[in-house]
Parts: C-alpha cells; structure tokens; sequence
C-alpha cells in the first residue's frame, strides 16, 4: 500500500545532533567510477539532490588507482565507452584498439567535466559504514574521518574489483625497500633501472606489468602460484579512417555489443566442437588466435565453456601456443596451466608475456614447489633460500565482488550487518538489491559481461527503480527474502551448467582463504539479464516490498 510520500528535497540540507553536523541528500554515490559517475548524472537528471562520495582524490575508479605499467582495456576501446550520449561518442577518439590507463583516466575526467559531475563530488572521503534507521528511513554514512551523511537512497557503485588483497605474510612490514600493491602504484613514474625486483603473482595484472618491468630491471623474479591461459592482445594504434568509421558505425556497434551474449562485439561458433572435424576445428582455433582481444575465449565452439572434453580440446592447443614461445622447455611446463580449464579463470591478454622468461634477467620461481615463508627486511624467504630486492610488487589480485562492500560496516533492518548476511556468498536479487536492505542498491556488474555494456544497463535499472518509488509516493523499496532465495538458486542452477565453478578463482571467491565458495558472477548471457531486469518491472516490481 502507498503511504504519504517522503519530502524530496531538491537543495543540500544540514542538520546538527549530538555527533556534530550531518549533510542530507535524496540519494547518495559510493564511488566515481564507469558506474558511479553515471549513477550521478542518471540521478541528477531524474531531479535528485545528489552527492558522490570517492575515496581518491579524483574521477575514475579503477582507472584511477590501476597505474601500473601496462595497465590497459581488454575489452576494445570503441566498446567501453559510454553509450548514453551521442554526442561523447563524437566529441571522443580513441588512440589505441586496447586503451591505457592514462588514456582511461583522461576520458573518464572528459566525461566528468562534460556532464559538470564533479561539482556533486566530495574527493578523498573514504566511506567506512552505512547504518539504516528505520524510524526515519535514512542511511546514514560515516567517513573515516568521521564527517556524516544521511540520504533515503544509497547507491554503491564500488566496483568488482577494487577491495585489493594482500596475502598476509609474515614479516610484510620488516621490508627495507619499496613494496606497493599493484592497485595503490605511485603517481610518479617508478625508477626500476639496475634495481633487483619482485612480483608475487601471475594474474591478469602481473600478465600486463612484468614483460615492461622486465625490460627495464637490473632483474626480476616471478613468483607464481598458479599458470594461466595467457592470450595474446595484438593491441595497435586507431588510425583516422578506423576512427571516423567507429564514429560513422556507433549505433550498429552497439547494437551489436547489446545483442552479444557476452557484450563484446562477437558471438560464440554455435556448432559443438567435437562435432566438427580435427582440421576444420584446429582452423578456426588458428583464425581466432590470429585475432586481437577475447575473441579467443567468447568468440570459439559455444560448448568450451560448458563441455569439459570441448574445453580440453582448446586447452591443449592454447599449452602448445605456450610451449611454443618459451625457450627453456622446464620454464615454459611451468607456465603452461594444467590444474584447471580454460575460461574458468579469467583469461588474461598479454603481450610479450611469455617472451619475458626468455630474457636472461628474469627468474620465474614456483611457489608450489617451494612457497614464500615470509617477507624478510631484504627481501622474500621462501622454503629453499632467500632472494633479496629493492622492490617487491604484490600483484595478489582483489577480494572481488562482495569484498568492496563486506569490508564496510553496512547494517540495515534490525542492525544485521551485511557481511553476515552474505556469510556464504552474496545474497541479492538480480545481484543489485538485497533483502533487509532497503533503498540500497549496489551498481556493480556482476553479469558475465563487457563492463561498460552492462553497467550502464544496470545504473539505468537502479536509477529508474528509484524514480518510480518517488513518483509512485513510496518511501522505500526491499526485495522479499524469498524473492532474494530464488535468485541465489537460480544463479547456482546456471553457475553450475558452466565451467566457472571449475577452479578456485575470484569467479566464486576461491583465491581469499576463509572466503565462502559461491559464485560471484551470474553465468547467464547478457540478454538474458536485461531480460530478467525488465521482468521485474514488467510485473510491477513482483518479489519487492514497496511502501
């Protein structure tokens, strides 16, 4: 039943208690990311008082605190972009296929200034808890700094992989030279020239950093836990035809991105793999590792994803792509992955990653066969020696997915904190809203998806729902708990027909110990996510409590 509707304010208020003064906003922000700057404008223009709150000192999210060498997309640069306005998507010209980071930053503060978005920002204000109070139907946010904030909305558009993990070593603090995680890298350029460095790990990050650092260092030693399927990148410069094309086509890119099971700009061979000839399949394989970007992954047979035997077809020839391009044949078994299938981590690009180990100045050191004991003043003790650096990089990857929000102390109904709530794996309807929270939304991707293609999908889908509970006259909106048991079990039904689940990744929490084991991503096509959105609202939003 609608009630007598909350006042929207449509001017920044402050009110003074007991703890000092306290902002009040209709709606509040959490990150100046891809989402969360969109999340902002989509508010803004709905007529909410709005107010962004970002930990960094500016715009960009990921692509503000990713400043590693190599750093860059692995989604193609003309897909990535915001979709919403016609006239960015002119104003703007890509410089690579595969864009950089200060390329990244550099367009994310275009699209800020643009659409005048800073000006509703508040800049180094690291968000530590959000408390719900049920009497007056307000979240209110604390800093760290202790500064607060009340608003009938919360937006968290904290990202998927933003809450960085550091394993904890004993002894990580008695290091004597420089160490940084590769998520926090410095602003100013890092002098590796004659210096003895480390990186710990072999994910997507590292398969970017290491062949740069490599080229530059005195020396470098890898540690490495786990091998990936590394594919190559064939990244390029945009000329002016390609780009004036993009500008030409943008309505059919996206169009096709949106059709695509996966946003990217191809679809999957329909055929089954094993169905299909040696020879006329080892072909396909060829053309596609011929091409730039994921192609590799979400462009090969559909069944490689699901179908062990069809996944370990493309699996050995990927090992072999390796083998191929590693000279000492004990480093090159390695770094060929044998414990899990292709896809079911994710597949990092790289360039001249693996010509890397063919230099002689660099050291890949197997931490299965003899793992780290602790980091000493001069460096890394594992159980056969101990190497001594100048810098070790931690390039351990992130609490993906629910860490950003689990690391915060959020409480809604009866002061249940969210991190309970999510004990073993996140519990949420259509992974952007959660029972007992109401008027909380979370505006990360979670969809097995191109970002940027989703995430505005998702922004629109939350803004709109918002919208509709203020022009309806209701005060708030909280999916039911069954409602929120019946996506959990959907997502598991879908997960488990993948192979996602297959290994311990940061797909289902399986690279944080203690962490509970679920599946973090919805395994579905991106169609059939919007679909399940537009459904919800179809249906007058059934499975929600509006009041």
């Amino acid at each position: 039943m609608a009630s007598t509707p909350e006042a929207v304010t449509t001017s920044q208020t402050t009110s003074v208690g007991s703890a000092g003064a306290v902002e009040q906003y209709d709606a509040i922000v959490i990150g100046a990311g891809v989402a969360g700057l969109y999340a902002v404008y989509r508010l803004r223009e709905a007529g909410f008082n709005v107010k962004g709150l970002e930990d960094a000192e500016g715009v960009g999210g990921t692509w503000y605190w990713n400043r590693y060498p190599g750093c860059r997309f692995d989604s193609e640069s003309e897909t990535y972009g915001y979709t919403f306005s016609k006239e960015l998507q002119q104003e703007w010209s890509w410089k690579e296929h595969y864009s950089g980071q200060p390329e990244n930053e550099k367009y994310l503060n275009f699209v800020a200034d643009k659409f005048d978005l800073k000006r509703h920002y508040r800049f180094n204000s690291h968000v530590v808890a959000a408390h719900y109070d049920e009497d007056a139907n307000r979240w209110e946010l604390r800093l760290e700094t202790g500064e607060r904030f009340r608003a009938q909305f919360v937006v968290a558009a904290v990202g998927i992989l933003s809450a960085r993990y550091v394993p904890p070593f004993k002894g990580i603090d008695d290091f004597k030279g420089q160490s940084f995680h590769t998520s926090r890298w410095p602003k100013e350029k890092i002098d590796f020239t004659g210096k003895r460095v480390a990186v710990i790990g072999t994910g997507a990050t590292a398969v970017q950093l290491i062949p740069l650092v490599a080229k530059e260092c005195g020396h470098l030693t890898v540690f490495q836990r786990t091998p990936n399927y590394c594919a190559p990148l064939r990244n390029g410069l945009v000329s002016e035809e390609t780009q004036q094309r993009w500008k030409a086509n943008y309505d059919v890119i996206v169009r096709k991105c949106r059709e695509s099971p996966t946003g990217f700009p191809y679809d999957f061979d329909r055929r089954k793999a094993l169905e299909v000839s040696k020879e006329e399949r080892y072909k396909l394989y060829e053309e596609l590792w011929a091409l730039p970007g994921f192609r590799k992954w979400l462009g090969n047979f559909r069944d490689i994803m699901v179908d062990l035997k069809a996944n370990e077809d493309f699996a050995e020839f990927v090992r072999n792509k390796i083998r191929a391009r590693v000279k000492d044949p004990k480093v090159a078994e390695k770094l060929v992955p044998k414990d899990h299938p292709f896809g079911a981590k994710r597949i990092p690009l790289e360039t001249e990653y693996y010509e890397a180990y063919n230099r002689d100045n660099v050291l890949l050191v197997d931490v299965r066969e003899t793992p780290i004991e602790r980091i000493t003043p001069k460096g890394i003790q594992t159980s056969d020696r101990e190497y001594e650096f100048d810098i070790i990089i931690y390039a351990t990857g992130f609490d993906a997915i629910t860490g950003p929000l689990t690391r915060m102390d959020i409480r809604g109904e009866g002061g249940r904190q969210l991190k309970e709530h999510w004990a073993n794996g996140p519990r949420t309807v259509v992974g952007l809203t959660t029972a007992g929270f109401p008027n909380f939304f979370i505006a990360s991707n979670t969809a097995f998806c191109n970002y940027t293609v989703c995430a505005e999908k998702v922004v629109e889908w939350i803004t709109d729902t918002i919208s509709h509970v203020r022009r309806n006259n209701f005060s708030r909106i909280v999916p039911r708990p069954e409602a929120e048991e019946a996506w959990v079990q959907h997502v598991n039904e879908v997960g488990q027909r993948t192979l996602l689940g297959a290994t311990k990744s940061w797909f289902v929490g399986g690279n944080i110990p203690g962490k509970a084991n679920a599946y973090l991503l919805y395994g579905n096509t991106a169609p059939a996510y919007r679909a399940k959105l537009a459904e919800i609202v179809a249906k007058g939003y059934e499975g929600f409590v509006l009041r």
